[in-house]
């Protein structure tokens, strides 16, 4: 059996390990009622997801030496690694504080990602001459072992907004927490519509004008994987009997892939709308509302610390991989520092934006609700780093 396929076989293991032990840990909410702190359930649930990140390590070192490279170089790589280091990061939190409930809503995030991943082509291919150095082990996976660690600030900020919000009247934070919660149902909108799309053999290839990287009208192709709500501008359809595009994008969305791109990320919406209704149908009340109750035996002021204890500890390793080593990585491939590339800008952005979360934290006393909001924004800022800029604003680091 070929190193690649062992490699799939053991991230695939490592899936499913996790989401056995997103059962065990939300087995612990039981035994929360009986007010005791030993936790059967928490204890197998931990073994089981160390088992899991073992499982998925075993996937990154078979696939590494079946690319000889580090297996960080596309966005299926970079977004399995960094699922790997969220489990990684919540292992660690979780021994800190021994906090059983923080798997129930870490893992079903690793869970996405690693689903997130897979829609990206997982082919092994070898690494484009600017990649070819080590600074791609050093930036990327630095930068990745501090977004990871900072999202599992995202959990306990969501667990202690869940936990605290008063849920028995429709506000501006009933609202936005939903609205937090219909995210994940739409990258799971995301996931299961590409998937069953995947599965018919669905394709619908158009043809184009768009421009090139000096201003230059080329033709270009795009090749459709879900029925196609948007077209691209003045394109022609060169699959036969394939179902035409509802809505004709504008001439100015003249990206070469802009319209694929608004067509899936118009189908995640759809799917997602219909996921959280049809939940709302089965549960009659909001989603927070129904989650409130098992999470009234959490300590809030616990919660709070893991949050703070997260960002106190991801900041730095985020400011060493994606600022400091990518300048110097910067120096050497482009002869600067820094420049106003997307990527450098958005990077800057969460730094800035986790440095603001710090001092509001220590100099002004942002504690609980406050706190666990920036929390939520901050990981809201890492994902739009991760989906947006990366599959829709073009720039230097678009080879990904």
């Amino acid at each position: 059996m070929e190193l690649s396929t062992i490699s799939s076989y053991l991230l695939y293991t490592a899936f499913v390990l996790y989401l056995i032990a997103t059962v065990f840990f939300a087995a612990t909410i039981k035994e929360q009622e009986k007010a005791t702190k030993y936790s059967k359930a928490g204890n197998i649930g931990i073994a089981i997801t160390i088992i899991g990140f073992i499982s998925q390590v075993g996937y990154f070192i078979t696939r590494w030496i079946a690319s000889q490279h580090a297996p960080v170089s596309n966005l299926f790589e970079f977004t399995t690694f960094f699922g790997m280091m969220f489990v990684f990061a919540f292992i660690v939190i979780y021994f800190i504080y021994r906090f059983h409930l923080l798997g129930l809503f870490t893992l079903p995030v690793a869970l996405l990602i690693i689903a997130y991943a897979s829609m990206f082509p997982r082919e092994i291919s070898p690494l484009i001459p600017a990649l070819k150095t080590h600074w791609l082990y050093i930036h990327v996976t630095t930068a990745a072992i501090g977004e990871a660690i900072l999202a599992v600030s995202f959990a306990a900020g969501l667990i202690y907004l869940i936990r605290t919000i008063d849920q028995s009247t429709l506000n501006k934070k009933t609202f936005w927490l939903e609205f937090i919660i219909y995210t994940l149902y739409a990258t799971i909108g995301f996931v299961l519509i590409t998937i069953a799309f995947r599965i018919g053999g669905y394709e619908n290839v158009f043809e184009f004008q768009a421009t090139d990287n000096d201003g230059q009208e080329i033709t270009v192709q795009s090749e459709y994987t879900l029925p196609p709500l948007f077209g691209p501008h003045d394109h022609k359809q060169l699959t036969e009997g394939a179902m035409k595009p509802l809505v004709e994008v504008p001439g100015w969305l003249k990206g070469e892939q802009a319209a694929r791109k608004l067509n899936t990320l118009v189908w995640s919406i759809i799917t997602g709308l219909a996921l959280y209704g049809l939940t709302l149908l089965i549960l009659r009340k909001r989603v927070a509302a129904w989650i409130q109750p098992a999470l009234h035996r959490v300590n809030p002021d616990l919660v709070d610390e893991v949050s703070y204890r997260a960002v106190a500890i991801g900041f730095p390793v985020f400011t060493l991989g994606a600022l400091i080593f990518a300048m110097i990585w910067a120096q050497q491939a482009w002869n600067r520092f820094w420049g106003w590339d997307p990527k450098e800008v958005w990077a800057l952005i969460t730094w800035l934006f986790y440095a603001w979360f710090l001092h509001l934290r220590l100099s002004n006393g942002w504690h609980g609700e406050r706190s666990a909001w920036l929390a939520v924004i901050g990981f809201a800022i890492i994902m739009f780093n991760l989906i947006a800029v990366n599959l829709i604003i073009a720039g230097l680091h678009s080879y990904a």
